[in-house]
């Protein structure tokens, strides 16, 4: 696999030329073993750097703290296989220290290794990262993110390493805090909650 100038080769069977990183509208990254080797404007722009600033980094520059870098590592090493897709959504620091909300996908291309080779595309989502009413545990927020994606307890435990019944009783302390009576209104109360600016 080889790069050249913002482009990447040798992902199709016919090989050669595929696509260029910057030809592509949304955030894009090509990473091996978590370390951008390329990425595309768009990407550089959701954080504030310029492209240079980010190649041959580790994506741990761009989490608030070092032990979220670590905990989405093994979460993915876990989910990410060779060939198939993966999602999540995660809070994300700028390089002001701005913290957002980003959806991330990603494709591994390498099955018994699924950090080799990788491409993420990133989509910031417009959802505080804070709320005044509320001060919730960084497990509550961990759980109430898995809740927003529609998965179920036993998905949530099983990414979390939880028991089913410790994700259940989370969930219904997050129904009480926040006045929720179902799954519905508590991913929609996330969706609207109000930022520490409003």
């Amino acid at each position: 696999m080889t790069r050249r100038a913002g482009s990447i080769e040798g992902f199709g069977r016919e090989g050669g030329l595929r696509f260029s990183l910057n030809e592509i509208p949304v955030p894009m990254v090509y990473a091996t073993h978590r370390i951008i080797r390329d990425c595309n404007d768009s990407f550089a722009e959701l954080f504030g750097y310029t492209r240079p600033d980010l190649i041959d980094r580790s994506f741990a520059v761009l989490y608030p703290k070092i032990a979220d870098f670590i905990h989405t590592g093994k979460t993915w090493l876990e989910h990410l296989p060779g060939g198939r897709s993966y999602y999540d959504e995660r809070i994300m620091m700028s390089v002001t220290g701005q913290r957002f909300w980003c959806q991330v996908t990603g494709k591994s291309f390498q099955h018994d290794d699924p950090f080799a080779h990788a491409l993420y595309c990133f989509q910031r989502l417009n959802r505080p990262t804070t709320s005044p009413q509320l001060s919730l545990t960084e497990r509550q927020r961990q759980i109430l993110t898995l809740v927003s994606q529609g998965k179920t307890n036993a998905r949530i435990a099983d990414e979390l390493d939880l028991s089913v019944r410790t994700v259940e009783s989370h969930r219904a302390r997050l129904m009480k805090i926040t006045g929720c009576t179902n799954s519905a209104q508590l991913t929609s109360w996330f969706a609207h909650a109000p930022g520490p600016d409003s």
